[in-house]
């Protein structure tokens, strides 16, 4: 089994409509998202859920009030501000770093599992997929994304499929670290912009670090072909593999609205480049 991850350095620079691209052209694969702050790519799957469950990330103290004596340890020792005059614990100010816990001494405070998000598997019409929710607020998503990747293998496996597709979050921060790590090949999407530019240059050192092989592909290149050409320089430069470009597409957005992908319409520009990328991103990739 081949993984093939997409990542961007921002949002909005068009990796999950090519995640979904490839989902739809690719036989024989397991889809997962990973981008688990804000999962979307099972808008173009319209999934049946199979499986779900809670995923407890962080814990949260809890007070049993009987054992209390009010002795203020808990409050002195709180770096969060998390416990008021009266001692009573605020879970949204909570980090459940245990400070308290570790004080009292009438041991009335305990570290409780917090839920933090869930996770669901389901079947999809472009194939099984593995996804997850983190709930506002919470942390931990590297560890969530961990879970989401555990349940796209056991789906993997189920099924012994070739690939699995992962669609992961934008950025560099631990979730994409946790995205990278055991991952095939690496597909960055950017846009032509010079922030654009910018946050391509910080995820391929990332990717770089975790010595996976990455290709590049530029969306909506025509809408300032000079920061493009600038985009294509700088991966002639870093020997960094350009897969292809997508044009501007003003049909893209009703089509997903509507559920659909670009390469779904035979007469859509973008749908006719992902293809050609997809062709050559299997030829090169094996």
């Amino acid at each position: 089994m081949k993984s093939v991850l997409f990542l961007s350095g921002k949002g909005g620079t068009g990796k999950t409509s090519l995640a979904g691209a490839f989902a739809y052209l690719m036989e024989d694969k397991v889809l997962s998202d990973c981008d688990v702050d804000a999962a979307n790519l099972h808008l173009l799957l319209d999934p049946e859920i199979e499986a779900e469950g809670e995923y407890q990330g962080s814990k949260e103290a809890v007070k049993d009030d009987a054992r209390c004596i009010d002795c203020g340890e808990c409050q002195r020792v709180c770096r969060f501000r998390a416990i008021d005059p009266e001692f009573h614990i605020d879970p949204f100010l909570c980090e459940g770093c245990g400070a308290c816990v570790y004080v009292c001494p009438t041991d009335a405070i305990t570290l409780s599992p917090r839920v933090s998000g869930k996770w669901y598997t389901a079947s999809t019409r472009l194939g099984p997929l593995a996804s997850a929710e983190l709930y506002p607020g919470e942390e931990t998503s590297g560890k969530l994304v961990t879970l989401v990747k555990q349940k796209a293998y056991a789906l993997v496996k189920d099924v012994k499929a070739e690939r699995l597709l992962i669609d992961g979050s934008p950025g560099i921060g631990c979730p994409v670290i946790a995205s990278v790590s055991g991952a095939n090949a690496v597909i960055l999407v950017t846009e032509p912009s010079l922030s654009g530019l910018h946050d391509l240059e910080r995820i391929l050192k990332v990717v770089r670090h975790f010595r996976v092989s990455a290709y590049l592909v530029i969306n909506k290149f025509d809408l300032n072909e000079e920061i493009s050409a600038q985009i294509e320089e700088f991966a002639r430069k870093e020997e960094l593999s350009v897969l292809g470009r997508i044009p501007y597409d003003p049909a893209v957005p009703g089509m997903m609205i509507a559920g659909k992908n670009a390469v779904e319409d035979p007469e859509s520009a973008a749908g006719k480049a992902m293809r050609e990328i997809f062709a050559r991103f299997m030829e090169v990739s094996g």
